[in-house]
């Protein structure tokens, strides 16, 4: 619901920024700096094409989510970026981006201009490793451009199915006893097709680990007009352009989400559905890790 307010009536195009597999080794222990590096280079090189007269020439906004996982629970850093097809011109217009078909962007120039971003913000938070600096510029980078959202409405659907992910679901469980958890999960090398996997407990929850965040890490990142600090005057002018109405910062409730986009009433009683539940205590959850995990 809030993200449908600041969408704008425009295609939306869906790239993923994926690390090579040699950064592995600076995780867990660097994790913060890895994973700032690669927000931070993928919205700059978003940026740099955007700015370019031959493709949009203005200036784009970006919404990032980072997904640290692979199918088989492995460490596989990639950024999903929503990016609408097009920007804000220096006279507060807004320019429709020149390209209208399945790439926004050249993909194989955005993976040069990705690597020498990645790099350089890495270098300057953490001294990276000769002999991994010479591997990772001898692999090959991938920046992969998925399909266009039709709509903004497809944007909300796709965002709200997959922004809060972790990394293996339950439905994806098939049984757990006291040594083993067996799942299944999609092998993208062969067509997509579903395979089953048995391991230990143990590898399990080891795997499963590697995906805890750093305390108080923001996975979830808005760039150019859309981001906080820009939407009451940029994220408004777009919408201006495009003759829509202006954005202004709602409050929703949970009580109004489920009844405006779930359709049932929270308040009312689930057994006789007459008369109004009434709060007698509020328990509220204990949130993040455990003390020893915030250093």
């Amino acid at each position: 619901m809030i993200w449908e307010s600041e969408l704008l009536p425009v295609p939306y195009y869906h790239i993923v920024f994926t690390l090579p597999i040699c950064f592995n080794e600076l995780l867990p222990k660097h994790a913060k700096e890895v994973y700032n590096s690669l927000f931070e280079a993928s919205w700059k090189t978003i940026r740099i094409f955007a700015a370019d007269p031959k493709y949009i020439g203005a200036k784009t906004g970006m919404v990032a989510f980072l997904h640290t996982w692979g199918q088989q629970l492995w460490l596989h850093p990639h950024l999903h970026c929503i990016v609408p097809a097009g920007g804000i011109s220096p006279t507060d217009k807004w320019k429709a981006s020149r390209k209208q078909g399945k790439y926004l962007f050249p993909k194989k120039a955005m993976s040069l201009v990705f690597r020498a971003r990645f790099m350089s913000a890495l270098r300057n938070r953490l001294q990276v490793p000769q002999l991994l600096a010479k591997n990772a510029f001898r692999r090959k980078w991938v920046v992969y451009a998925k399909r266009t959202f039709a709509s903004p409405k497809n944007v909300v659907e796709y965002l709200g199915r997959y922004t809060h992910m972790v990394a293996i679901s339950n439905h994806r469980l098939l049984q757990v006893n006291d040594q083993t958890v067996t799942f299944y999960y999609k092998d993208y090398k062969n067509e997509g097709k579903k395979r089953v996997m048995t391991i230990s407990g143990i590898e399990f929850l080891r795997r499963f680990s590697q995906h805890v965040l750093p305390f108080g890490f923001v996975r979830i990142r808005h760039y150019g007009f859309p981001a906080s600090k820009n939407k009451p005057a940029q994220l408004n002018k777009a919408k201006e352009s495009l003759g829509q109405h202006k954005w202004e910062k709602q409050d929703y409730s949970w009580q109004q989400i489920a009844t405006q986009k779930l359709g049932y009433d929270p308040d009312c009683c689930p057994k006789c559905k007459t008369k109004n539940m009434i709060i007698i205590q509020i328990i509220n959850p204990k949130r993040g890790p455990p003390k020893f995990m915030r250093q």
